[in-house]
């Protein structure tokens, strides 16, 4: 590898200023703020993980293929709205929703289909799921038993974060402690069991899309993963044995050099906070992993190949911000999701940043900034002071409850839409450099008939199983939540018996209720 510009000027790893290497130690050095590793990209460059799904399994599968052959290095599954809510392709809930905002996801049989030929123990899989996310990763672990893959090979990660669906994507099924509670069971789980994939990814994108500010994300990210962690010791383990698998997602957004600070703020912080609270020895329990992904809320419908610059200059502010895997948008995803020719734009974008800019050379370029050091030190501050707040209400539950995050992230949101809608803040192309007639993209259709094979697939597979099998299957999976057992031993012979994942979920919505939320104003 060439170690230079594109000039020839040789590059060293990473730039300090004599007088300021005492107080920021060396990327891959507690509190890590340079970077979690000495070489950061020099040794491997970030995963390139297009989030990705639609239709039938079928149809995602030849994608997820698709997207491999042109370098993708990892994959991430997006599931339609009946799949996250916890609802069969049947249901009447999910008429018209199947396959339209990523895969559908009914049965065992469809998570087969998804990863066929797709060997589960070379390829990293990222899954985004939440509320169900217990059911669809015990079908992804049967999926791997299958393929003869051990779990102990399979490397990828489990959204699963359920606070952050009550604080800003509200696609909660079952109230939050008991929601907490299956949370918890996973990180047991996969502590035990799955010693590469990481369980939770503590996520501060959907804050951000709601409408927070750079500082609100940091902080009820972090807090979020306090309160897990608070969870887990609890059930019983020790903060060594899960915290080095606790990830995390993050938003890049437009501000360039803020979301720099951001990220580099997040690993200080996070170093700090966990050593701090819990007395955590293993260096891998304080290093904040995280995966980001541009900004999905600045995407414009007007003029769409701007979004292709919006995009750019986001993911490069992961890059240098010292993401470890990235997702980048499409053009297009603000009509529709990905065509197959802007999700190869999108990728390739990230390829560019890679091997032609140069910026994966050098750890932490700009570390050392006067603006870049001042913002990681006010936006720590900023979090730390909403972090000592939340600790007051008693934890993330009780403000939830009390709905802080909720109507702090509404009054940022709606300070943000005034100054655009004032001309104070400019968008190009909504409010500033505005033209009519814009040329025409092509989009990604999904076909109505995707529901229609859903639904005869899911019919045929009942028809076919063993019912009486399912039924005792679910009924120890109702035991095990009436007596506080750990769960994910009987989901996965749930999955193994081939009952659905509605089935399921509704086992447990009649064993823990639902949740319907307050509306905060």
């Amino acid at each position: 590898m060439l170690h230079r510009t594109l000039s020839g000027v040789p590059l060293e790893n990473h730039y300090s200023h004599e007088a300021n290497r005492a107080a920021e130690p060396p990327p891959g050095e507690f509190p890590y703020t340079r970077g979690i590793h000495p070489t950061m990209y020099r040794g491997k460059l970030w995963t390139m993980r297009q989030f990705s799904g639609f239709a039938t399994p079928e149809e995602t599968n030849q994608r997820y293929r698709y997207l491999l052959a042109q370098g993708q290095t990892g994959l991430s599954v997006a599931f339609d709205l009946p799949t996250l809510m916890g609802y069969d392709a049947n249901h009447p809930n999910s008429l018209g929703e199947v396959g339209k905002c990523g895969v559908n996801i009914s049965s065992l049989a469809d998570m087969e289909t998804l990863f066929d030929g797709i060997p589960l123990g070379q390829v990293s899989v990222s899954m985004t799921i939440n509320s169900p996310a217990a059911m669809i990763w015990a079908m992804y672990l049967v999926v791997a038993e299958k393929q003869g893959v051990p779990w102990s090979e399979l490397n990828g990660t489990l959204q699963n974060d359920i606070l952050k669906e009550y604080i800003a994507e509200k696609e909660f099924i079952y109230p939050p402690r008991p929601s907490m509670r299956l949370v918890t069971d996973t990180i047991e789980f996969a502590t035990r069991q799955t010693p590469r994939y990481n369980p939770i990814s503590i996520s501060g994108y959907h804050i951000r899309e709601a409408g927070s500010t750079a500082a609100q994300e940091l902080a009820f990210t972090l807090r979020d993963g306090i309160e897990y962690a608070d969870w887990a010791i609890e059930r019983g383990l020790a903060i060594d044995e899960f915290a080095p698998r606790l990830s995390f997602f993050f938003n890049s957004h437009s501000d360039f050099f803020e979301e720099i600070a951001k990220f580099r703020a997040a690993r200080r912080l996070w170093a700090r906070l966990v050593r701090e609270r819990y007395g955590a020895r293993d260096e891998r329990s304080l290093r904040l992993r995280f995966h980001a992904q541009t900004a999905g809320c600045s995407l414009t419908w007007q003029q769409p190949y701007n979004n292709l610059i919006r995009t750019t200059t986001q993911a490069l502010a992961a890059v240098l911000g010292g993401c470890q895997s990235l997702h980048t948008n499409s053009l297009d995803e603000a009509y529709a999701l990905p065509s197959e020719q802007a999700v190869t734009l999108a990728l390739r974008t990230q390829q560019i940043i890679a091997h032609e800019t140069g910026v994966a050379e050098v750890a932490d370029p700009l570390g050392g900034s006067y603006l870049v050091e001042s913002l990681t030190d006010q936006l720590e501050a900023q979090a730390l002071d909403y972090i000592r707040r939340i600790d007051a209400m008693g934890g993330v539950i009780p403000a939830i409850e009390r709905g802080f995050p909720q109507s702090e992230i509404a009054q940022a949101s709606y300070r943000y839409q005034q100054e655009v809608e004032r001309g104070e803040r400019l968008v190009v192309g909504v409010n500033a450099f505005t033209q009519s007639g814009d040329t025409p993209i092509d989009l990604l259709q999904i076909d109505q008939a995707a529901e229609a094979a859903q639904v005869a697939k899911l019919q045929q597979l009942i028809t076919k199983r063993s019912q009486t099998a399912v039924d005792r299957a679910l009924a120890a999976l109702d035991h095990a939540a009436a007596h506080n057992l750990n769960t994910m031993p009987a989901l996965l012979d749930c999955v193994r018996a081939y009952a659905t994942l509605g089935e399921m979920c509704d086992a447990l919505r009649q064993r823990f209720g639902t949740w319907v939320e307050q509306p905060v104003l």
